[in-house]
């Protein structure tokens, strides 16, 4: 399959593919200009390299999870609910696989793309890193807070478990959101007077937007927040998703069928080429749908030697 590919992309321990005689010098063996990816958790050098990992380790030791939690008398560490680092590596070694195809097709020549996805999930980290460098100042869990602005939280709203996102950035949104919340006397008192003041009293300042929202409705908040120029939406779960027309309006869901499940939707391709936009057509493949062009087409297995794999359960 290498010879006929453009690219092999492992997830494997350093020095697997060596032991299966699989790594990039024998790749190479096959097809000389072969793009030979390894997602490695971290890396294939250093003295973490051989630590068995998976996405809740590589997102701790990356700084990630140090900053999901809350910080109140007694900080709260959290963990990231999906496995980001799975993503984000992926994106990444994609771009390197870009990369390295446009270098194949200028030069002729393939080469080998390591992808730490400890790095990988570490350079999302960027701002923390700028922050801790210039003021000396350590990233923790700060909750929904934001580390300049305030207020910036998520806040409760009347209903079963209904919340708003609220985020003032400027002193001409906060005039916005004072307005919006009828100039109550609380917003023109000094404790929240500037940026300075509504940080060093952020938590006296989201009690005061909590009982607000409290008692009003999403839409009735977003709705005024907004039309005072505030940055204000609801939280939305994935049923809320599939339901709200903006989503349905951009075409982001598509509704395919699956041979077992019937009719579903899934999220469609995330950007929009102008000349050539992209779509889902088919649902993910099934358990063996493709053995036949794989053994057959690919690798030339004959038929009755295919039968052989699939009785003997070798292959489904």
């Amino acid at each position: 399959m290498a010879a006929s590919s453009d690219a092999v992309l492992d997830n494997y321990s350093p020095g697997v593919l060596q032991r299966l005689g699989l790594d990039y010098p024998a790749l190479r063996q096959v097809r000389p200009d072969i793009i030979s990816v390894s997602m490695l958790a971290m890396g294939e050098t250093g003295p973490l390299r051989d630590v068995l990992a998976y996405a809740p380790i590589i997102q701790a030791l990356s700084g990630f999870m140090s900053s999901v939690g809350y910080q109140e008398d007694e900080p709260l560490v959290g963990e990231l609910q999906a496995p980001w680092s799975d993503a984000v590596s992926s994106i990444h070694a994609s771009l390197a696989i870009a990369g390295a195809l446009r270098h194949r097709n200028r030069t002729g020549e393939g080469q080998y793309i390591e992808v730490a996805q400890l790095e990988a999930t570490a350079s999302m980290l960027g701002e923390a890193v700028l922050d801790y460098q210039m003021t000396g100042r350590v990233a923790g869990p700060q909750g929904n807070a934001d580390i300049e602005w305030a207020p910036h939280n998520n806040y409760p709203c009347a209903g079963e478990d209904k919340w708003v996102a609220i985020a003032v950035a400027t002193e001409e949104e906060w005039q916005g959101f004072c307005r919006a919340l009828g100039n109550p006397d609380w917003c023109s008192g000094p404790r929240f007077s500037g940026r300075t003041g509504r940080m060093a009293h952020r938590r006296e300042l989201d009690e005061y937007v909590a009982a607000w929202t409290t008692v009003r409705l999403v839409d009735e908040v977003v709705g005024v927040l907004q039309a005072n120029g505030v940055a204000a939406m609801g939280l939305m779960n994935i049923e809320d998703q599939s339901l709200d027309p903006h989503w349905r309006a951009r075409r982001t869901y598509a509704e395919i069928k699956h041979p077992h499940v019937g009719t579903e939707w899934v999220y469609g391709v995330p950007w929009v080429l102008g000349d050539t936009p992209g779509e889902v057509r088919t649902p993910a493949p099934t358990l063996g749908q493709h053995n036949e062009f794989v053994f057959q087409q690919l690798l030339g297995v004959p038929i009755h030697h295919l039968e052989r794999l699939r009785s003997e359960k070798v292959i489904y």
